[in-house]
This record gives C-alpha cells, sequence and structure tokens, in this order.
C-alpha cells in the first residue's frame, strides 16, 4: 500500500511539473522579448547557422531567459531546418514564436535608395555611390562605361535609362544589381506605355519616346501640365519647328553650366542645342518618370506651338509668336518692353 502510495505520488509530481513546464513553455514562447522600449535588436544569420548558436546569441544579449525553449519550439515546430539566412531586426513587441516565423519567412531587413525624377546620369552614379548599405562594385565608374560593367550593350548610352524609383535590397546586395532592376523596370514601363501610344506621334522608335520624355521631365515644373508641355513639343516636330527648349542646351553645357544660360550658349551648336539644331537630341538628358512618359505618348490636344514659365512652377501656353512674346515681357522681362529687344528677338521659348 504504502509502495503504491508513493507511485502516485511520483506521478502526480512528474505530471505537476510537465503541467508547470508545458506553460512554463508557453507563456515563454507568448512574451514579448526582453528588448527596451522604442529599442531593435538586429541579429546576422549566415547561411546553415543552427538555433542552437541563436538561442544562445539572443541570451547573451540578454533578449531572452531560456535559450533551450526556444530552440525547443524551433524543432517542435519544424522551423528549425526552414531557418533563412540574412540580417533580422527584432523589435520590443515580438515574441518568441514571432522571431522564429520572421527566421522562416526570411523577413530580414529592408534597406532603400532612391532615384529621382529628372536627374541626370551622373547624380544618379552619385546617389549610388553615397548609399552606404550598398554593395559597391563600380566604384567611380564613369557614365559611358557603365552600361558594358552592367552587362548591357555597350553601345547603349546610360542617360535615360534607369527608372526613377525607389528601391528596396537586402545587406549585401550591390550597387549594379540595383541599377539592373532599375534598367529593366525602364524598359517595361516604356514597353508598355509605347504599346498603348495615341497615333500618328512624331516617334520612330520607344527610344525617341524615352528621349523626348526627359525633355518633358525637366521642363515640367507643375506635373499637370505634362500633357501640355509634350503636345507643344509634339506639335513643333510635326511642323517642322526647332524645340529650342532650354534643358537641353544646358545638358550640352555639361559641367561648365553654372545656373545661367548666356546668349553665346543659346548660339553654340553642339549635338543638345535645340535652339541650333532641328528635331530632338541624340539622347535622353535625364531619367523620366512613368508620368512623363504617359504624357509625351498621350500629349493634349490643343494647338500652343509656345510656352513661359511665370516663375511659380507653371506656364503660360500661346497659340501665336506675338502671344508668347507678350508672355515673355510679362512674366520673363516684368513689362519692360524695352528690354526685350535685346533679350531675344522672338522670347525665351519658340
Amino acid at each position: 500500500m504504502k509502495i503504491r502510495n508513493w507511485l502516485l505520488a511520483s506521478l502526480l509530481v512528474v505530471v505537476g511539473s510537465c503541467l508547470l513546464a508545458g506553460y512554463s513553455y508557453k507563456q515563454f514562447m507568448t512574451t514579448p522579448l526582453n528588448i527596451s522600449a522604442g529599442e531593435t535588436v538586429r541579429l546576422d544569420v549566415s547561411p546553415g547557422r543552427s538555433i542552437k548558436s541563436i538561442a544562445v546569441e539572443l541570451k547573451d544579449k540578454g533578449v531572452i531567459d531560456q535559450p533551450t525553449w526556444l530552440e525547443w519550439g524551433a524543432r517542435i515546430n519544424g522551423q528549425a531546418r526552414r531557418i533563412q539566412a540574412g540580417e533580422y531586426e527584432i523589435k520590443e513587441t515580438f515574441t518568441p514564436k514571432q522571431f522564429l516565423t520572421m527566421l522562416v519567412n526570411g523577413d530580414v531587413v529592408q534597406y532603400s535608395v532612391t532615384i529621382i525624377e529628372g536627374w541626370n546620369i551622373s547624380q544618379t552614379l552619385q546617389a549610388i555611390k553615397n548609399n552606404t548599405d550598398l554593395k559597391h562594385t563600380l566604384n567611380s565608374i564613369t557614365a559611358s562605361k557603365l552600361m558594358k560593367k552592367l552587362g548591357l550593350p555597350a553601345d547603349l548610352h546610360a542617360e535615360g535609362w534607369f527608372f526613377p524609383d525607389t528601391y528596396h535590397f537586402v545587406r549585401g546586395d550591390s550597387d549594379a544589381k540595383v541599377l539592373l532592376r532599375a534598367h529593366k523596370a525602364m524598359q517595361k514601363n516604356l514597353k508598355k506605355a509605347w504599346i498603348n501610344r495615341e497615333a500618328d506621334l512624331p516617334y520612330d522608335t520607344p527610344y525617341d519616346a524615352l528621349i523626348m520624355a526627359s525633355i518633358v521631365e525637366k521642363e515640367t515644373g507643375k506635373a499637370s501640365e505634362r500633357p501640355q508641355i509634350a503636345g507643344v513639343f509634339v506639335r513643333r516636330l510635326q511642323k517642322g519647328m526647332k524645340l529650342q527648349t532650354d534643358p537641353t542646351v544646358i545638358y550640352g553645357i555639361g559641367d561648365k553650366y553654372d545656373g545661367n544660360i548666356r546668349r553665346r550658349d543659346l548660339r553654340r551648336d553642339t549635338p543638345y542645342n535645340t535652339y541650333t539644331r532641328k528635331g530632338m537630341p541624340p539622347t535622353p538628358i535625364a531619367m523620366p518618370g512613368l508620368a512623363a512618359i504617359e504624357a509625351t505618348l498621350h500629349p493634349a490636344d490643343g494647338a500652343a506651338l509656345y510656352f513661359v514659365a511665370k516663375g511659380d512652377g507653371s506656364h503660360v501656353f500661346s497659340t501665336t509668336l506675338r502671344q508668347h512674346n507678350e508672355a515673355v515681357i510679362k512674366y520673363q522681362l516684368k513689362g519692360k518692353r524695352k528690354a526685350f529687344s535685346s533679350f531675344k528677338a522672338d522670347g525665351t521659348k519658340q
């Protein structure tokens, strides 16, 4: 009888211990980790790293008190062999259960770099170079050698071919990888827009549209005016008129541009001077965004052939040179008609 009572008591102790351990384990898995409010903990998980070593590191960092329970939890749920490598950020609200799910899902830390609409290739490369989270493989490469370095056709001019957007990447991704994504994005968006373009536009190829889109991008201060500006340029091309757009002249000046366009700049012939040459420049002059591409391929109807900046980001559109010159006097020369004769015979935009 005494033996029976002893066995029963022992069994109750074992059962009680198991229940207590089970309760403690469940509580551990559902209680937020030991991370102070407003703080996070970074964890690097190399390929093939064991859950045991991860648990030990977290204990050493004071994030958990029971590394064995974290290991057991991963093994019981079949997560131990499904952990993905990468850099992880553990937040204060995370529970061990959520942490393991994050490891299995591969929710690694994301970094980002942004290419701004209207940037030229030099500005784009500088932004890539300045991003310290990227793995740099391009170093101080020039625009002329960039495409070959990326494995793209060497005769493809780099300007205009990288879609403006914010690109997310993980630790270890290279600058070349991000630029290739941007290039593919531009190809995809340009191709789709070209297929759905309006009829009877003065562009023979998608590249022509890309060149024009870059001009529209640089000329536009007010987003809603993009289709109108594109319409002006389309009609000028159709009539055989010169585009006479300042941003192309500025691009042709290059690094020597000091913020001012002088009369001699408008007269100095370069492949990008649309005051001295008809048609479009040989390449884009910037990275156009989707809105500029869409406007270029869906220009607004109308009769305007001229536009001049009002000084607030918007423009005045005119159908005749006389109307345009009046707008130039009003908005560019502040009403000084006398200055108009020495400023330019036909205004600032024609």
